[in-house]
């Protein structure tokens, strides 16, 4: 069903059980713990916190200040429009005032039973421990994203690999055709990545998950080198000139592409610091062209190592997932 999400279904169900039980105890104004559930359910249990604790001082605030203002000048719209124009203020230097419409319904309340005793005050205490303390139990209760997590990653490995692929492939025919579509699939899986991981650690509040969302920012950080490569590649492909080192540094893309979960590389560097040291004893260029393909070539090395180097703190980071999804680590 449209809009039939997990959310959806306990945001209903925690509105239903503060209502129902609100009104078991035969409760006026049983409606309002079953609204409170609704504004304060949030997409994680950190934001649902966060909404809990300024709907309940706002709330708590009016509920006092409420029943003071009314007592002393009295049960008149007036009186209920200047206590609003001087409580939004409070609310705002207090940074509670997300609990506003709330603490206005509080109000409403007072003002309509024009009474202001301990057995009304306990009243409406009762109404908002109802609707913040079920809005709180029901949306503990959070489905895991590991599955999803896992996904991503995988999906992020296999763009990787396809485009160091190609990078090989376009540095051995610079006729190949490839539009560098999956280095713009990669980085919308990243973003979106990233936003599940920071969700993940806002739904775990007794340990700070912060493992994958550094995965991601670190697979963001290579992305950003293998964006750099691009041109280099680009115009090292469109030379008619075929040097050595150009096969070795395809090559290289290929072992790298072929590799992409391999958790050691200290093999990959160790052969690319070799790459480094013949292309500094190789001959000096005779012609100006090839000057520029090889000095184009020497700097593509330098950003792979630095591609690399990353890996190293991504494979560091990188939670035994592969396992459990059936790939090859």
């Amino acid at each position: 069903m449209v809009g039939m999400g997990y959310r959806t279904i306990k945001t209903a169900v925690g509105a239903g059980i503060a209502m129902w039980f609100a009104s078991l105890v035969d409760i006026q104004f049983a409606t309002f713990a079953a609204i409170l559930v609704i504004m304060c359910i949030e997409r994680t249990k950190k934001r649902t916190i966060y909404t809990i604790k300024d709907k309940f001082f706002a709330c708590l605030l009016s509920l006092v200040l409420g029943m003071v203002v009314f007592e002393l000048l009295g049960y008149h719209p007036i009186v209920f429009a200047i206590f609003i124009l001087l409580f939004i203020p409070i609310l705002m230097k207090a940074r509670i005032q997300n609990g506003f419409i709330t603490s206005m319904v509080v109000l409403s309340h007072i003002y309509m039973i024009g009474n202001a005793s301990f057995e009304v005050f306990f009243h409406e205490l009762f109404i908002i421990l109802t609707g913040i303390g079920i809005a709180f139990i029901v949306n503990s209760v959070m489905p895991s994203m590991r599955k999803d997590i896992d996904r991503f990653k995988y999906e992020i490995e296999e763009k990787y690999a396809k485009i160091l692929y190609e990078f090989h492939a376009f540095l051995k025919d610079n006729h190949r055709n490839w539009d560098g579509q999956e280095i713009n699939e990669a980085e919308e899986i990243i973003n979106q990545a990233k936003s599940m991981a920071i969700q993940d650690i806002e739904n775990n509040l007794l340990q700070e998950k912060r493992t994958d969302y550094h995965y991601f920012r670190l697979r963001e950080e290579q992305l950003a080198i293998l964006r750099q490569m691009l041109p280099i590649i680009g115009i090292v492909s469109l030379s008619e000139i075929h040097v050595e080192q150009r096969e070795m540094v395809a090559d290289l893309l290929l072992n790298i592409s072929e590799n992409v979960r391999t958790k050691n590389i200290d093999p990959v560097l160790e052969k690319l610091e070799s790459y480094e040291e013949i292309f500094r004893e190789n001959e000096l260029p005779k012609t100006r062209e090839e000057f520029e393909v090889r000095a184009n070539l020497f700097y593509l090395l330098f950003e792979i190592k630095n591609y690399l180097l990353v890996k190293k703190k991504v494979m560091r980071q990188r939670e035994p997932f592969s396992n459990r999804a059936g790939v090859r680590v």
